[in-house]
């Protein structure tokens, strides 16, 4: 084991791998061209810590763009690697998204230039995936939609996180400068599978005007950036069945963000939930995998408690998301509070 962790440790400071990963990360998250038939989705989600609690620590910002078709064929490789995925079958529903995000972690107070024994590590993460989303109709059981997503993506500098924060806080926000991120997570490699299981109809109520559901979900994530397992439930109402929940970054569930024309009306959904995990990696507490870096001691069950809600007029939908999440780690002082912000455009 020691001779293999000595091996990865030479590849991660190679300075000749560094373009080929990112010539990697590309190519998972390049969409492939589609018919003109096709019904095709663009969602930016933007979440911040001061779109909900007003400060700037743990996690401090995500953005995530999402290309979701229903109908674009599933790239063959993808289609081969879910033969390995128990209870995920590729059918004539299968809907295929591709992502680019980053994700950027701070502890409490970015003003302090050392880093602090008992709080997390600074770290960003840059990331692309291809995710697919298939819908089964099922009359002895609800149905469910099963979400599965590989994703490839590096953390350390590369990820640029300094000079995103710092470009950010000195020409969008008021917020004070980052003086800490000398003492980032080195460059690694991250590699994810997340899958996730959601009941839209384990227990729903329509009427002409008015829907109303209760939406169970399962997940599990295996990777060397989030290996957990997870549950939950979401409340959702709303003036059309047609509409799920809008993207998230994850661990968030995310929905799809797809949403059916009802013509020149304003279509209204508010939906709250609850969400649970058992953790067993967590790469932004945990530090890096192959080197010595910084880490906090984790809590191994996290949740969320999230509300919001959706306009959507024509081809556009803007949704809002209110987050809190209980404490990652032991010596974390106080719940995470951030907001999400999403716009999706219709094609």
């Amino acid at each position: 084991m020691g001779g293999l962790n000595t091996v990865v440790k030479s590849m991660m400071k190679n300075v000749y791998l560094k373009p080929l990963f990112y010539a990697a990360l590309t190519l998972v998250s390049f969409a492939p061209p589609c018919a003109a038939d096709e019904t095709e989705y663009f969602s930016l989600s933007v979440e911040n810590d001061s779109m909900g609690g007003d400060s700037d620590r743990y996690y401090t910002s995500g953005v995530r763009f999402t290309y979701f078709n229903e109908n674009t064929p599933v790239p063959p490789v993808i289609s081969d690697l879910t033969d390995y995925v128990p209870t995920f079958d590729i059918d004539t529903q299968t809907a295929t998204f591709f992502t680019l995000g980053h994700n950027i972690y701070t502890p409490k107070d970015i003003r302090l230039a050392q880093q602090p024994n008992d709080d997390r590590p600074w770290s960003a993460f840059v990331y692309g995936s291809i995710g697919l989303s298939n819908t089964t109709h099922n009359d002895d059981f609800p149905s469910h939609i099963d979400e599965l997503e590989f994703t490839l993506g590096l953390i350390g500098p590369e990820a640029l996180g300094e000079p995103i924060q710092k470009f950010v806080h000195k020409y969008l926000s008021n917020s004070p400068t980052p003086r800490g991120w000398r003492h980032q997570l080195d460059f690694e490699p991250g590699v994810n599978i997340s899958w996730s299981r959601r009941m839209p109809y384990a227990l729903s109520y329509d009427t002409n005007r008015f829907h109303a559901r209760i939406e169970p979900n399962f997940s599990v994530a295996l990777g060397n950036i989030r290996t957990h397992a997870g549950l939950g439930a979401t409340l959702i109402l709303g003036s059309n069945k047609n509409q799920d929940t809008p993207p998230r970054v994850r661990p968030a569930i995310p929905g799809t963000g797809v949403f059916s024309d009802n013509g020149d009306h304003v279509d209204w959904q508010v939906f709250a939930g609850i969400d649970g995990r058992l953790v067993g990696r967590d790469i932004f507490l945990d530090g890096n995998t192959f080197s010595d870096s910084h880490s906090v001691d984790k809590n191994y069950v996290v949740g969320d408690l999230s509300a919001g809600a959706s306009l959507s007029y024509g081809d556009y939908r803007l949704s809002y998301t209110l987050n809190a999440r209980s404490r990652e780690f032991k010596t974390q002082d106080e719940e995470s509070i951030f907001g999400s912000v999403t716009l999706t455009k219709r094609f």
